[in-house]
């Protein structure tokens, strides 16, 4: 292909970033030699901080709003890209395409027709089985790179972060345990967090460290096990991934840490419910789902939930079920 030089947009949300990071290693594969920029929301920036595929790191300060994108477009213009990968695709990106003139185009494609059949009709024309790296991978095929998954990692963390990491569990006095991510964007996303009680139950032997955000206080309700240390709105986004990475396992409900698990190639159960399209895509992230007819209910899981049975798509994934696929993967 000669001199590449890339750009790739994808800004947000946490999963979908995190599953993005496997694109520049992608591209590397094919063109070794390539210069590749990554453009992404600066408050989840520091996921590429360490990426060795990725040359230069751009954040856009979304608080600055139209001012601070054009100032970036401004920069942008004057690197002489000759390949732009809008993984995005919204008006930010699409801004961003439409002013810097020269470089070839390629938009990760929205299959919005696809999407309504599927959300309001149950009628699935995607490829199967679901696969959010995929999806975000083939569209290069459009530029001769024949789909190829990268392996593992493909979340890198320095050492400083590994050591913070390392302090926070000696000062618990954990070597051994299972992350569990109890939360998630939207509520009809979470399993029961009484089915989480139950897991822990059903594992004295086990120690489990609970990762949340600061406003997810009803993670609370774990604090009675004794072989639990809930490290809820204590840790950031890289101490999470690396106490991950030092875990044996995690067990996560569809959301970002999910997919940390799935680029630092650790083993994990997903917990997949109302939403169709944050599905994992390694073999060493075993999925847990419930066919129902009224999956998927909407894009995000934000909902309403559509059964008479409310939650029924994660209510029918016992704690039992969850603990037997954990012990098979240790």
């Amino acid at each position: 292909m000669g001199l590449v030089k890339l750009l790739i947009i994808r800004f947000s949300s946490i999963g979908d970033l995190t599953q993005s990071l496997s694109i520049p290693s992608f591209v590397k594969s094919y063109v070794p030699q390539a210069e590749i920029h990554f453009i992404t929301r600066a408050d989840l920036a520091p996921l590429l901080h360490n990426h060795p595929n990725v040359n230069r790191l751009w954040a856009l300060e979304k608080s600055l709003g139209l001012t601070g994108l054009l100032k970036l477009i401004t920069q942008l213009r004057n690197e002489n890209y000759t390949h732009i990968y809008d993984a995005h695709n919204n008006l930010r990106s699409a801004l961003i395409r439409f002013l810097i003139l020269k470089p070839k185009k390629l938009v990760r494609p929205m299959y919005r027709l696809k999407r309504l059949l599927l959300i309001r009709f149950h009628i699935n024309l995607f490829e199967k089985p679901f696969s959010g790296q995929r999806d975000l991978i083939k569209p290069l095929e459009k530029w001769g790179f024949k789909f190829r998954l990268p392996s593992a990692p493909q979340l890198f963390l320095d050492q400083e972060v590994r050591k913070q990491a390392e302090h926070i569990l000696n000062q618990h006095h954990v070597t051994d345990f299972i992350t569990l991510a109890p939360s998630a964007t939207y509520e009809l996303k979470r399993w029961p967090i009484g089915y989480w009680k139950k897991l822990v139950q059903l594992n004295p032997d086990k120690k489990f460290i609970v990762l949340a955000g600061p406003a997810d206080h009803f993670t609370s309700e774990l604090n009675t096990e004794k072989n639990v240390i809930n490290l809820t709105g204590q840790t950031n986004l890289l101490q999470s991934a690396a106490i991950i990475e030092k875990s044996q396992a995690a067990v996560c409900n569809d959301t970002g840490l999910l997919h940390f698990a799935e680029q630092l190639g650790k083993p994990a159960i997903a917990l997949m419910g109302p939403a169709p399209f944050g599905f994992p895509s390694r073999s060493s992230t075993r999925i847990l789902e419930k066919e129902l007819w009224c999956r998927p209910c909407s894009k995000h899981g934000q909902g309403p939930c559509k059964n008479s049975n409310f939650q029924e798509c994660l209510r029918l994934i016992s704690p039992e079920d969850v603990s037997r696929n954990l012990n098979q993967i240790l």
